[in-house]
């Protein structure tokens, strides 16, 4: 009978009985579990092709946008090192920095992506707008990883996806620098916490971070704010804190040294630190950052009135507005809600998010003439999104009131429509040159560079108009628009510059000398590039050969790779090869045919995509009787435009030349139809009555 004793009381203790119990028990929890991962799995999949979707639709409108004046040129455009993958171009590209900025990913983007189109615009919009969908994933990726919380991930992902303040960082082609960078900040970010988390292969885990990070800052080296952010990711994951939290990351601290002491090297070099030659106290310097941070606080809630420059308030009597010292102590103030708000830890790791990120953007350091960019957000928002997703998570937990929770989802729908719609305006404000400027007029009026850019843009109109009544309303647009430049700040030398090359266009050369001469006065070596330019293309018009060759000769010294300058220095030569060579100096013409080849070849090298030197080359092989290389220059340049008649009308004289006065008479008429003007009636009828 004892064998038959309560098993209450005597439980089996043999080898095999609680294994087995074990699996009967656990094998529908496990089946449960497994079914729940896969639910919440698809259900992950699900809202991040929504989110795409969503972004999609809202951001798309910027694939039908061109290529603007303001730092496209400089990046795409005229940018010799997009133009050659080769391993030698590769190694410039890694080696050299562009407009004061290293970052050798972000130009590699455009090396692909002109190797594929060349200029046209539409790849370029793609693959910031993909690139711009992949951040956003990330970021909802991170936030979920992080709280374990699909609603707080989503609200975070659509506010930071939707944003209009983003816009100019997609949209914008020369910004392109801030998705590049941003996908491997968050990826390093999502790698930090898996290194956390990880029971195995920490080292590896480690290493990625470390490998994602120099990637990001080979993108812009404003991810130098990595090591900062980690900190952030361990005081949410509750790490306690020691000294090894910091050890830890040395080197990622070392290599943000390293790099930030290269950014500022490189950014003295170009000049950007400065303020367009206004100068600020320290004191003077809080207030404006104070101004920025309060600034940047009220547009990620009500993103209204938003535009492409935000100049610095105008100092009055040498002295900031008294307005500005009123953000400072807001700024103060809400730091200090936030000392009070400690114990919130969610409102604490956003709050620092946001801090890490947009500190060193605050122009305490000053970089260009901005006060504030809409694209210095980027990154920084997601720590103010990371706060609102998570008290609206909140209200989506088990035990919470369901009708609270509509009523949020509602009200946050309804919000995120908005963010869409302003961000599908903001798009298209950056369509062209012309939409962008004439936006940032209409809400920055005391911005010079809007007003000069704008300016710009008609005095070029002005230059390739062929129509007589155009040509006249660009100049006098140009002429109003670049005056206001110069009102606005009359230390300015761009508009300076512009205003003289506009007078050369309208052939006064006395009043264009004055505005170069006046913009080689005020110090800024773009400005004095462009002033000796156009001062050696007047006096060699003017046939003063001696001050135009010097002219040249310095804007090459100030500005090396200045493709416009060895064009027109190519044109110089030219010039003084037929003057040597109609007084019979053949052997001091051909040393100057020389030059002018070089400088030709020169302006090539430098950007194959400006079609002049290869027009003004083929001209002089014509005038030198070698009738191929010239048809073969204009057709290189018909390639670029096919749409300027004056390259026509050139190459008609090379096959007329050749006998074949029926395709001569075709390229003429093709020059008159589209718009040029200036045929020798002598030479049109000679071709007419073959």
């Amino acid at each position: 009978m004892a064998k038959h004793t309560n098993k209450r009381n005597n439980p089996v203790k043999t080898g095999n009985a609680t294994p087995v119990a074990a699996a009967v028990t656990k094998t529908p929890a496990i089946q449960q579990n497994a079914a729940t991962a896969t639910k919440g799995n698809k259900q992950q999949w699900f809202v991040a092709a929504g989110i795409a979707i969503l972004i999609w639709l809202f951001y798309s409108t910027s694939l039908n946008n061109q290529l603007t004046n303001w730092d496209d040129p400089g990046y795409i455009r005229d940018n010799p090192l997009i133009k050659d993958l080769s391993a030698s171009g590769l190694k410039a590209i890694f080696s050299t920095p562009i407009m004061g900025n290293y970052h050798p990913l972000t130009i590699l983007t455009y090396a692909i992506e002109y190797s594929f189109v060349r200029l046209d615009p539409w790849l370029y919009h793609l693959d910031s707008v993909l690139l711009h969908i992949v951040v956003t994933l990330l970021v909802f990726v991170f936030v979920n990883l992080l709280t374990k919380r699909i609603v707080a991930a989503t609200v975070t992902a659509v506010l930071f996806g939707l944003h209009p303040m983003h816009v100019e960082s997609v949209a914008w082609l020369a910004g392109r620098k801030d998705v590049v960078y941003a996908s491997f900040y968050m990826a390093a970010c999502i790698g930090w916490i898996k290194y956390l988390r990880a029971t195995t292969n920490k080292k590896l885990w480690y290493a990625g971070v470390i490998v994602l990070f120099l990637l990001s800052l080979l993108a812009k080296p404003v991810a130098v704010t990595l090591p900062l952010a980690l900190l952030a990711i361990d005081y949410f994951e509750n790490r306690p804190w020691s000294p090894a939290l910091l050890l830890e990351k040395i080197p990622h601290f070392a290599i943000s040294i390293a790099f930030g002491i290269r950014s500022m090297i490189d950014q003295k070099a170009f000049g950007s630190l400065a303020t367009q030659n206004v100068d600020y106290t320290p004191f003077e310097r809080l207030a404006l950052g104070g101004y920025a941070f309060v600034t940047y606080l009220c547009k990620a809630i009500a993103p209204i009135n938003l535009s492409c420059f935000y100049p610095y308030p105008p100092k009055v009597n040498n002295a900031l507005p008294a307005y500005t010292y009123l953000y400072t102590l807001a700024a103060i103030g809400l730091l200090a809600a936030l000392w009070l708000a400690r114990k919130q830890k969610a409102v604490v790791f956003g709050a620092l998010f946001f801090l890490i990120n947009i500190a060193l953007l605050l122009q305490f350091i000053p970089v260009g003439g901005a006060i504030v960019a809409d694209r210095y957000s980027y990154i920084p928002y997601l720590g103010l999104f990371f706060i609102a997703g998570w008290y609206i998570s909140n209200v989506f937990q088990p035990e919470a009131n369901k009708s609270r929770g509509y009523l949020v989802a509602g009200i946050t729908a309804v919000y995120s429509l908005f963010l869409g719609v302003q961000a599908n305006a903001r798009c298209q404000a950056w369509y062209d040159t012309a939409s962008l400027w004439r936006d940032a007029i209409e809400k920055q009026p005391l911005a010079p560079n809007a007003w000069n850019n704008l300016g710009f843009h008609y005095f070029n109109r002005f230059n390739e108009s062929v129509d007589p009544q155009e040509k006249k309303l660009c100049y006098d647009s140009a002429m109003y628009l670049l005056s206001q430049a110069t009102a606005l700040d009359q230390t300015f030398a761009n508009p300076v510059v512009s205003l003289g090359e506009l007078q050369r266009g309208a052939g006064n050369f006395a009043e264009a000398k004055k505005y170069y001469y006046h913009a080689l006065s005020l110090g800024d070596n773009e400005g004095k590039a462009n002033a000796y330019l156009g001062l050696g293309i007047t006096y060699a018009i003017n046939r003063n050969f001696d001050s135009a060759g010097i002219c040249f000769q310095n804007a090459a010294t100030v500005k090396p790779y200045f493709p416009e300058l060895h064009s027109n220095f190519g044109n110089f030569f030219d010039m003084m090869r037929e003057m040597y060579a109609k007084a019979g100096n053949a052997m001091y013409a051909s040393r100057l045919t020389d030059s002018a080849f070089r400088h030709y070849g020169l302006a090539i090298a430098q950007n194959p995509d400006m079609y002049a030197p290869y027009l003004n080359r083929g001209r002089m092989y014509w005038r030198l009787d070698r009738c191929n290389d010239a048809i073969k220059d204009y057709e290189a340049a018909l390639a670029l435009r096919p749409d300027l008649g004056e390259i026509y009308y050139a190459r008609s004289f090379c096959i007329e030349k050749q006998g074949n006065k029926r395709a001569a008479l075709q390229d003429v008429e093709k020059a008159i139809s589209l718009g040029f003007r200036e045929i020798n009636p002598q030479y049109y009828q000679m071709l007419k009555t073959q």
